[in-house]
């Protein structure tokens, strides 16, 4: 089985990495031909290009989410086997595999962690099932990783909350907080300025397309305000709301 990585950012060298053992060879494409070529020297591959012709089993688009619909109808037609994404949002990239793919298996897979934390949950939506996709599964599930199956419609809601409306809560955080000396610190806080900080360690543009692409930032600014001028009795009342 050779895989095609259109992709060479992190996402896409932690599924060549992950499906490697289970791969005869696997090869990078990238706009970035530089990226490309360090993401084959890190993980063993070589590199073709990208607006090249050059076929492989299964083809694996891991770019960044706003991209995943036009990478997915330009490269999808590389495939021979399968199709598979790992962009994070599911609904679109689904349907265009679909659309540019049908007669081959497809699927499309969620990381629910960095790849500097894998192995971890990954959601995934098999969209058309078969030999090659099997294969894929058995390579993540033997990396460690923990697969779990959903759908399009499942995953993208849940993401308004597990990302949009968690990451808008904690930059929020992060800019109206003022500098608190180290004494003063209380388990809730330290625990929230912990989470920050992971936070912000990340990439900005990753969460921002998670921002534009899911909904969910502003219920959380809505919240906000109805706790901003609760008085008291309002405020026990969101209180009880909030732990039941």
């Amino acid at each position: 089985m050779d895989v095609l990585v259109v992709g060479a950012g992190e996402m896409g060298r932690w599924f060549a990495r992950s499906v490697g053992a289970a791969a005869s060879r696997v090869a990078f494409a990238d706009v970035d031909r530089a990226a490309a070529e360090a993401a084959a020297s890190e993980v063993g591959g070589s590199v073709v290009p990208l607006d090249g012709d050059e076929r492989a089993d299964v083809v694996c688009v891991a770019v960044p989410m706003r991209l995943t619909e036009v990478a997915i109808a330009d490269h999808a037609g590389r495939a021979r086997e399968a199709v598979v994404d790992c962009s994070g949002v599911m609904a679109g990239p689904v349907a265009a595999m679909a659309e540019h793919a049908p007669d081959v298996e497809r699927a499309s897979l969620h990381p629910l962690f960095g790849p500097e934390n894998a192995p971890g949950r990954i959601a995934a939506v098999t969209a058309a099932d078969g030999p090659t996709v099997g294969r894929l599964r058995e390579a993540l599930a033997d990396a460690g990783n923990d697969l779990f199956e959903t759908t399009p419609e499942e995953h993208d809601t849940a993401m308004e909350t597990v990302q949009a409306r968690t990451h808008a809560a904690l930059l929020a955080f992060a800019l109206a907080a003022e500098d608190v000396p180290e004494p003063f610190g209380t388990p809730v806080y330290d625990g929230v300025e912990s989470l920050v900080a992971e936070f912000l360690s990340g990439t900005p543009r990753v969460y921002a397309d998670v921002q534009t692409t899911f909904e969910g930032a502003a219920d959380v600014a809505a919240a906000a305000e109805r706790v901003a001028g609760a008085d008291h009795e309002t405020f026990e009342e969101l209180y009880r709301s909030a732990r039941e």
